[in-house]
């Protein structure tokens, strides 16, 4: 683990690399701003350009961000400011990567999330302390209860991580128990998780938001936290901060951004949904499903003025056309296709389908290329012409244009 102490390889080794630091975006600015900060506090650390990007909500997004490094550096390093593993860092960052090589001969290397890190660890230490403290109870001497919150995830793998950072920031401390706990998509809730441990009466109860920024998931946390707090008189209720910019987060994004310039990032696919076949999350494997869904969260918040009350509550269409407009396939004629099959949608009265460009699917020589997912079907040598007839045939009928065929999956 990076440390304060621990001196930084000379700068003149990295004259030509730049970080790109990518946080999720909040509709709070205040959130935005954080990331920013620690965009210029881990600049000051590692002594290259560190710029920020959001997925969403917020600017830069990332392709812009990365096309304004582009001029002035050959090798971009991202790093996330994702807490834990799930869609954005597994689909939606990849996918904006993919599309950024494409466009600009740079090198463009990822790291991990930022994961279960002790320097997190010791993070929430503190924080719970913090609530400890303005709560006049002690972990030594009082029946102290923590509840960790997460945001919630659709991936298994994210939402147990939550639950091993609770195991670990309860072994070897004297808190009376330590719970995970969600404020969005997954179970157990916040509020069921209070209601629980207010069966056990503790002293006090410590809520500690495990979210980066202070945005509105954040404030949601303390706002259910309040409301405990005058439900039940007889348990002291309080939640603590974000983790914000406190300075041990460097040493992790430190970390990630070391291990992916050295090309040693090591994530645990063991029990990774879109490689495994997990109970109850079989339609994910392959990835086709969690294709589809990114590329539809990418055009959905493509217009950064323009999003839903709730980010997230967009629906994917029911197909995604993606059509490779690649080097290769762009000289065969693959803008035309995608206009075609545009203009086709548009005019269609019951094609639900978005058509997006790709970047190269692998197969130059065989296009155009259009891949249609979630069906898996790729056709090749795709001209202009047939456009109308994949429309009329596979998006509204779902009958396959067999002579196109070039692959299945």
């Amino acid at each position: 683990m990076s440390t304060h102490d621990e001196p930084m390889p000379a700068a003149t080794e990295f004259d030509d690399e730049a970080v790109l630091l990518v946080g999720h975006g909040s509709r709070r600015e205040k959130s935005n701003e954080q990331v920013r900060e620690l965009a210029a506090n881990l600049e000051s650390r590692l002594e290259i350009p560190v710029d920020a990007a959001f997925l969403e909500l917020a600017e830069p997004a990332i392709d812009d961000a990365i096309a304004g490094l582009a001029p002035v550096t050959s090798r971009v390093i991202v790093v996330h400011c994702s807490l834990f593993a799930a869609s954005h860092v597994k689909n939606d960052v990849p996918m904006a990567i993919e599309q950024a090589r494409a466009e600009h001969d740079l090198e463009i290397d990822t790291g991990a999330h930022l994961g279960v890190h002790p320097a997190i660890l010791d993070l929430m230490d503190d924080r719970a302390a913090a609530v400890e403290h303005d709560l006049s109870v002690d972990r030594e001497n009082d029946d102290v209860a923590v509840v960790l919150c997460g945001r919630g995830s659709s991936d298994p793998d994210a939402n147990g991580d939550v639950h091993k950072l609770a195991r670990l920031l309860f072994e070897g401390r004297a808190f009376d128990r330590v719970e995970a706990t969600f404020i969005g998509v997954t179970e157990p809730t916040l509020e069921d998780t209070l209601h629980g441990l207010s069966k056990h009466r503790p002293d006090a109860v410590v809520v500690l938001p495990y979210m980066l920024g202070d945005g509105v998931l954040t404030q949601r946390v303390r706002d259910r936290t309040a409301e405990f707090d005058a439900d039940y008189p007889y348990v002291d209720a309080s939640a603590g901060g974000p983790l914000g910019t406190d300075s041990r987060l460097l040493d992790v994004f430190a970390d990630r951004w070391q291990e992916a310039r050295t090309k040693s990032v090591e994530m645990s696919c063991d029990t990774c949904k879109y490689k495994v076949d997990l109970e109850g999350y079989e339609e994910d494997v392959g990835g086709a499903r969690a294709m589809l869904r990114a590329l539809a969260h990418q055009e959905a918040h493509a217009d950064r003025a323009d999003v839903d009350d709730e980010p997230h509550s967009h629906d994917a269409p029911g197909k995604h056309v993606a059509v490779c407009t690649n080097r290769t396939c762009a000289e065969m004629g693959s803008p035309a296709v995608l206009e075609r099959l545009r203009q086709a949608t548009r005019d269609s009265d019951y094609c639900d389908a978005r058509i997006t460009r790709s970047s190269c699917l692998g197969r130059c020589g065989d296009g155009p290329m259009v891949a249609v997912y979630p069906d898996g079907i790729w056709y090749g040598d795709v001209a202009s012409g047939d456009a109308e007839r994949i429309v009329a045939n596979h998006l509204e009928r779902n009958r396959i244009v067999s002579d196109l065929v070039d692959q299945t999956l």
